[in-house]
């Protein structure tokens, strides 16, 4: 049926209103809206948002297929309320190259859960010593327009200039994994008190923070754009703050996890809570989130990052870095800024939808409620509370730091240029 009738939904969290999806777009949106020839679903103040866009997923292939696939892991999308994610490049082999590119995007195409736009290697082989094939991934079908060593930070100041200089060409972006290596050698978690108990290893704030500095910088010289992936400490969010107060180009995000989870976590030696950048403190969790608030932060990101049962399942200093966040961000973010006053639904939608579509130039995506515009839909009842129970995730992984733990709000529905991809909370 090309029509559906969704009757009585919270539009960005407003009051409720019918919206009537004909085809792959919006029809029309407004009260009393007639429900004849179309599927009605019935949205009973759920609030609906549109599609969530991720600009920063790990979708593992090709190579990595024991963690996730392109099938799984927009799977897992869907189920989580996004209609577009983007591919980190750190896949075996490399996305340095358009053939490879092309090979994910033309993945994505194919499942249909979600939209998937590539994001190319800054380096060769993410080795930071010689430019990948920009140009070229550019160019390709897959029209990449985001590159990233993510894993793995461009610590050479010459090679992330010379980068920026190349984007600035065709109006892309260098997206920085901003880690200093030399100050993390052995790290296992954030610097600080609970690491000095614990005898661990220590990651220190100012390793993201002297790259973050530098990079803004090196912005500002090219005159190109600049944006931060999974900036986690206090410090990091006054560098960002003051880069934008001059102007420079620079954008940034946080995850979920980093909006709730702190290193005291640590403790309990479970390696689901080692992640890169690791967890940090309290008092980094309330910058953070503020930052989120006064748009220092720009967005929200998953870093979704699934690792099979074996490389999480054993002692702490040699298990992999990282947690999969597909389908439980939208919560997190419900409980840590929704709930705590921070932002509302409209807010929500502006840093997990609108902005990140623009980063990334996700065409279609990040677009208002409205007619005219492609249905790329999600509703999400936020009365709901329940445990997080990963045996029902649809990533192939299940390395969630949140089993067990309540959160509130659920993805109801998700729409595809008017496609069901979720229904009643189950894949279509």
């Amino acid at each position: 049926m090309s029509k559906i009738l969704i009757r009585g939904a919270k539009v960005l969290g407003g009051e409720p209103q019918d919206v009537l999806i004909d085809g792959a777009v919006i029809a029309a949106v407004g009260t009393g809206l007639p429900d004849e020839g179309a599927e009605v679903v019935e949205a009973d103040g759920k609030v609906l948002l549109p599609g969530l866009v991720d600009l920063h997923t790990h979708l593992r292939e090709p190579g990595r297929e024991d963690s996730e696939t392109v099938l799984t892991g927009t799977r897992a999308a869907a189920s989580g309320g996004y209609t577009a994610v983007f591919a980190m490049a750190n896949t075996f082999p490399v996305a340095d190259t358009a053939g490879v590119v092309e090979q994910v995007y033309r993945l994505g195409q194919e499942h249909g859960y979600c939209d998937v736009q590539p994001i190319g290697a800054v380096t060769v082989g993410l080795e930071g010593k010689k430019l990948a094939e920009l140009g070229a991934m550019h160019e390709s079908a897959a029209g990449v327009t985001v590159f990233s060593d993510d894993g793995k930070c461009v610590d050479d100041a010459v090679i992330m200039r010379r980068a920026l200089e190349y984007v600035k060409a065709f109006g892309g972006v260098v997206a920085q994994h901003a880690q200093e290596p030399r100050l993390t050698e052995g790290a296992q978690m954030n610097e600080g008190v609970v690491s000095a108990e614990l005898g661990l290893g220590g990651w220190p704030a100012v390793a993201e923070e002297s790259i973050i500095a530098r990079d803004v910088l090196l912005a500002e010289h090219v005159g190109s754009r600049v944006h931060i992936c999974h900036l986690s400490t206090a410090g990091s969010v006054e560098i960002v703050r003051w880069a934008k107060s001059r102007g420079i180009d620079v954008t940034a995000e946080v995850t979920p996890h980093h909006l709730l989870l702190t290193d005291e976590l640590v403790r309990t030696y479970d390696p689901v809570y080692k992640v890169n950048p690791p967890l940090r403190t309290e008092r980094d969790v309330t910058a953070l989130r503020e930052a989120l608030a006064d748009g220092t932060i720009d967005i929200v990101a998953t870093d979704h990052a699934p690792h099979p049962h074996e490389d999480k399942d054993c002692e702490w200093a040699a298990a992999a870095m990282g947690m999969v966040g597909l389908e439980t961000a939208l919560s997190v973010v419900q409980q840590t800024m929704v709930e705590t006053g921070l932002l509302d639904w409209a807010g929500v939608a502006d840093r997990m939808s609108f902005k990140p579509a623009r980063i990334g130039q996700a065409a279609g995506h990040g677009r208002p409620v409205s007619a005219g515009e492609p249905a790329n839909l999600t509703l999400v009842d936020t009365a709901y509370r329940g445990p997080v129970d990963p045996a029902g995730f649809a990533s192939r992984s299940r390395n969630t730091p949140y089993e067990g733990r309540e959160l509130p709000g659920r993805v109801t529905h998700t729409w595809l240029r008017g496609k069901a991809t979720l229904v009643d909370g189950k894949l279509a």
